[in-house]
């Protein structure tokens, strides 16, 4: 696919900053993807939508806390370092390591992160983060692309995991144009999240209340889980011309059994899959069963699934999905859900109608026959 195809132009105030007052109170563009009609509704009718028996599934990863801000030990320069995963614990001393934890430290973790300064972050720096130095990195390594190998260690006793989450930031996207806050420790989460590691929110599951839920199970929707670590890449633009070139990102999956057992019962009973979010979307596209059409195995592992134009989907019916940006690979797969001049001129709908866009704004629901 030609990368220009995926542009289209989104007037700046239509970007929303902050999430509606509600859970469940943002807005909803149905989108039938055999005729292409667009209708108008709000995320709290989604009960109403979404068909008697169909197969929800979610995401319950949860965002880490991953931006943390301190100074360079010596120097005292501000710093900032981006997790971006755990690789392992840390034994306590070794010759891969800046010397022994801190006294009183719990066991240190080794961990991937991007780290800005004024000046490059070297091998041998050490890095005094938050409130009084609560988390101490020590960079191991550096590799060519700037992504550091560092030792995480709390000073304080904490376990490196309690500290990240008790002084960590949340990672909102650069688009919002400002800092996270303490609403956004709820609010940039699902109400699924529970498997720690993700760098962003599988942000069409932010819209889903507890309140929701329960009306759609009493409607006799089943819900199941999947997780997916968002990873950092998910905000890496597309820049090469043509989208084969794109070097994808991996991001840790994981379908269970549970999970599994449910798409074959919501076969048997010719129930359709509806998938939260393109992170579904890409789990159980990966687990597809290639010897059973329509079911997936449960799994674990990286994928690297770049879905685009020309794709055939095996597993996902329908997909409530946020607006997403320009260029971006969650374009191009909803394109590859919808077709590209059907998804355009719901695009188009909901900026003349003012729906916010992106992270913290409206979704859309897009379901009937397939896309030709």
């Amino acid at each position: 696919m030609r990368c220009e195809l995926l542009d289209y132009e989104l007037p700046e105030a239509l970007i929303a900053s902050r999430p509606p007052e509600e859970r469940d109170g943002a807005r909803l563009l149905l989108v039938d993807r055999g005729a292409g009609e667009v209708a108008h509704a709000a995320i709290r009718e989604l009960d109403r939508y979404i068909e008697r028996g169909a197969l929800v599934v979610v995401n319950d990863t949860r965002v880490v806390p991953a931006r943390l801000f301190g100074k360079k030990r010596g120097t005292g320069g501000q710093v900032e370092l981006f997790l971006l995963h755990r690789l392992d614990e840390a034994p306590a001393g070794g010759d891969d390591l800046a010397g022994p934890p801190p006294e009183g430290a719990a066991r240190p973790e080794r961990w991937r992160a991007m780290g800005r300064a004024s000046k490059p972050i070297r091998p041998g720096a050490v890095l005094d983060l938050e409130r009084d130095g609560a988390l101490v990195a020590e960079v191991l390594e550096r590799a060519e692309d700037g992504v550091l190998t560092v030792r995480l260690s709390s000073p304080a006793g904490l376990s490196v995991a309690a500290a990240i989450d008790a002084y960590g930031h949340i990672p909102l996207p650069p688009y919002l144009g400002r800092g996270d806050d303490a609403s956004d420790r709820e609010r940039y989460q699902t109400i699924f999240a529970r498997v720690p590691g993700a760098v962003a929110a599988p942000t069409a599951g932010l819209h889903l209340s507890p309140a929701l839920v329960e009306r759609l199970r009493a409607n006799g929707v089943e819900i199941a889980s999947v997780t997916l670590h968002v990873g950092l890449g998910t905000f890496q633009p597309v820049t090469v011309d043509d989208l084969d070139a794109h070097p994808m990102h991996a991001e840790v999956y994981s379908v269970p059994e549970a999970t599994a057992a449910a798409v074959a019962r919501a076969r048997d009973r010719g129930a359709p899959i509806v998938a939260v979010g393109t992170t579904v979307v890409r789990a159980l596209e990966t687990a597809a069963d290639p010897a059973r059409a329509g079911l997936v195995r449960a799994q674990s592992g990286e994928t690297r699934l770049l879905i685009q134009p020309g794709y055939r989907f095996r597993v996902v019916d329908a997909l409530l999905t946020n607006f997403h940006l320009p260029r971006s690979t969650l374009l191009a797969l909803v394109f590859a859900f919808a077709g590209r001049e059907r998804t355009l001129l719901a695009y188009r709908a909901a900026i003349d109608a003012g729906y916010r866009f992106y992270s913290y704004g409206d979704a859309m629901l897009i379901r009937g026959a397939s896309a030709p």
